[in-house]
């Protein structure tokens, strides 16, 4: 019998791919001068990055979330600016304002005076600690990558990011996020604590004068270009299609809803939630030395994708039920193939 044929990659293609996966390496190995532990925060936050997403980072005070998304900016040749997200902070002081400015001959004009939103790669700082009206200014520039102010649209620099880090809402002078701009966000990462071996390491660090000096190991364009390459991965129709099931079994009563899900979600997750799945799906495959997604890929990236855009409804925050927890026992419960759901008879 014939031995089947194993698919082949373009020369160039696999080109392409070392470069990605040396690139991913080298931003992530300046990342570890400064940051210690935290693999699969910073595994997300580059995802992000090479997808050309928003990452929003969750924790507690102190556990290295300025830090980290400061450390990747210093390895960026980009553009870097950042907002401490205050009660008072106002939208102009966001996006900018007209001001009146006076020219050699005295005469007086308006003037736009950009404001920090107009830079590459923007830190969020404590985001959830500003009023809805001023995180709302964000959403234009998160989506459309362009801001709108004095009656003109003025297109933001490609590559864009906003990296936000916020405080859990049980912190004090928090206010919680719009759904319409948590659906914004290609992922959710939570921070969790350091543990023993990592906070030695972190003390040893910060503690006796060590001072790692980050160095900018890739621009612009070159992020754009992977990007592009991201895109071009393989995802099989069947393997897609278990990425739209998954998001589709979030939505409450729908066909491919589990138990868990009707029980305690008000509200599922939206188209975006596959096309982050799907593109961070694909990172993992080119991280992997592949060209092709696997059923495992959607599996690793489908809680990060997901975990903000569903919603709790009352019975599943009086019992304690976390987002995670639903999400977990839908990911192990809805079947990779098509014909496990024709058996069950939801389709």
């Amino acid at each position: 019998m014939a031995s089947a044929t194993v698919p082949t990659i373009d020369p160039q293609i696999e080109q392409l791919c070392d470069g990605f996966r040396t690139d991913y390496r080298a931003v992530k190995g300046e990342i570890g001068k400064a940051i210690v532990g935290h693999d699969e925060i910073v595994d997300g936050v580059l995802t992000c990055l090479f997808v050309g997403g928003h990452a929003l980072l969750e924790g507690v005070p102190g556990l290295g979330k300025t830090a980290l998304i400061r450390t990747l900016a210093s390895a960026l040749n980009l553009k870097f600016s950042r907002i401490q997200f205050t009660p008072d902070l106002m939208p102009a002081d966001v996006i900018g304002t007209n001001v009146i400015m006076e020219n050699e001959q005295g005469k007086r004009a308006f003037q736009f005076m950009t404001g920090p939103i107009f830079a590459q790669i923007v830190l969020a700082d404590e985001i959830n600690r500003a009023t809805p009206k001023t995180q709302s200014a964000l959403l234009e520039a998160m989506q459309e990558k362009q801001v709108t102010a004095g009656g003109s649209i003025r297109k933001l620099e490609e590559p864009f990011f906003v990296m936000a880090t916020q405080n859990p809402l049980e912190q004090e002078g928090t206010y919680p996020l719009p759904e319409a701009q948590l659906d914004r966000f290609f992922f959710k990462l939570i921070v969790q604590y350091s543990g023993r071996d990592e906070l030695k390491q972190i003390l040893d660090r910060t503690t006796t004068g060590h001072t790692p000096v980050i160095e900018a190991v890739i621009d612009g364009p070159r992020i754009i270009a992977h990007q592009k390459l991201v895109q071009r991965v393989i995802i099989a129709p069947h393997v897609q299609d278990y990425a739209v099931r998954c998001v589709l079994a979030t939505h409450p009563q729908g066909i491919f809803a589990i138990p868990m899900v009707n029980q305690f979600l008000r509200v599922g997750a939206s188209p975006r939630a596959a096309q982050a799945i799907t593109l961070a799906a694909k990172v993992r495959a080119l991280l992997d030395g592949r060209f092709h997604v696997s059923f495992k890929d959607i599996k690793d990236v489908a809680i990060p994708a997901m975990r903000h855009r569903v919603i709790l409804n009352f019975e599943g925050e009086a019992e304690g039920i976390t987002t995670d927890m639903v999400l977990e026992k839908l990911i192990a419960e809805t079947p990779t193939t098509i014909e496990c759901e024709i058996a069950a008879g939801r389709v």
